[in-house]
Parts: C-alpha cells; structure tokens; sequence
C-alpha cells in the first residue's frame, strides 16, 4: 500500500458521465458533485451512463437519484439509441441564480 495520495482525475463537465471509469463506492460523492456543477454551467439534462452488467450500479444510482434534492426527474431505461438499459436520463432543478 503506498503512502502517496490517489491522483485526482479531472474530468471535463458535459451533459454526459460515463461511469464505467469510477468505482461503485465513488458515485455516493460523484453524482452530487457532477450535478452541482452541471447545474451551475446551465446543464439540466444529463444522461448517466451506468451500463447495463448485473444491475448493481443502476439500482444504486437510482437509489441516489430518489435522494437528490436537486434532481427533478429521472427516466430509465433511455431511449434505444441513447443506451436503452444501460443508461438513464436525469432532469435537475435549476439553481436558484438562474431563476
């Protein structure tokens, strides 16, 4: 085990998050985080990309989407071409500033 602090991963804020590249553990603080800044730069549609696998991400994903205050709404599966199973489409409340 080594001493040295987990690089930290910049990754760019777009309307899209994929998260075949985090770990299950990590969406607890990840969504939040993601959504904050989502919503600060005006993005309000977001599609989550969880794949489609055991379920085991989705169901967890959902599970946080149901406990968000700045999730309006969300949606699975998404449409066939924008990730059926795999994906999920989250609407966000808007933030206060931009009312």
């Amino acid at each position: 085990m080594s001493d040295e602090p987990e690089e930290i991963v910049h990754h760019p804020i777009t309307d899209e998050l994929d998260l075949h590249a985090f770990r299950p553990q990590d969406i607890g603080s990840l969504l939040p985080e993601y959504f904050h800044e989502c919503r600060e730069k005006g993005l309000l549609t977001v599609r989550i990309i969880h794949g489609k696998g055991t379920g085991a991400l989705r169901e967890g994903v959902h599970r946080l989407l149901d406990t968000l205050p700045e999730v309006a709404s969300w949606q699975w599966p998404a449409s066939a071409p924008t990730g059926g199973w795999g994906a999920t489409w989250v609407w966000l409340k808007p933030t206060l500033e931009s009312l």
